[in-house]
């Protein structure tokens, strides 16, 4: 399991003219579901996004979980994460899982933070065409693995 996380000060996701999910001061996390992620992974990533120090402390050291800050969560599901871009120059999936693997996985996340994270996890639609719009703060990035 991979997620892209970005500390933003807002992000969204629609689907057509909808607003599905939104979220202030916080994390985006987009996932993807490789073959054979079950209990563990999901447990580590959710562990991860939680507590993954990327927010500034009081004396601006990056310090901070998001337990630690009570920002929103904004996890959205993305294959191509999983994608195999080592060759070539086009990506291949069969490094993804499939998405009746994938969408149980990813919702056992969803699951798990919403449990762990009372301020609030918000998210797409699984499969979906979505567009995701977010104020990166920092900027600051990273690829976690689970």
């Amino acid at each position: 399991m991979l997620a892209l996380i970005q500390r933003v000060t807002q992000a969204s996701v629609r689907i057509d003219d909808d607003t599905v999910g939104a979220i202030g001061p916080g994390l985006l996390a987009l996932v993807g579901v490789e073959p054979g992620d079950g209990d563990a992974q999901v447990a580590r990533m959710a562990q991860r996004l939680l507590g993954y120090r990327v927010f500034a402390d009081a004396a601006g050291r990056m310090n901070l979980g998001l337990a630690d800050t009570g920002g929103g969560l904004l996890l959205v599901s993305q294959f191509t994460l999983a994608a195999d871009t080592a060759s070539g120059m086009r990506p291949g999936f069969s490094t993804a899982a499939p998405p009746d693997e994938a969408e149980p996985v990813f919702n056992q996340l969803l699951r798990t933070c919403r449990e762990k994270h009372a301020p609030g996890v918000e998210t797409g639609r699984f499969g979906a065409h979505m567009v995701i719009s977010l104020v990166n703060d920092g900027p600051v990035t990273f690829l976690l693995r689970a």
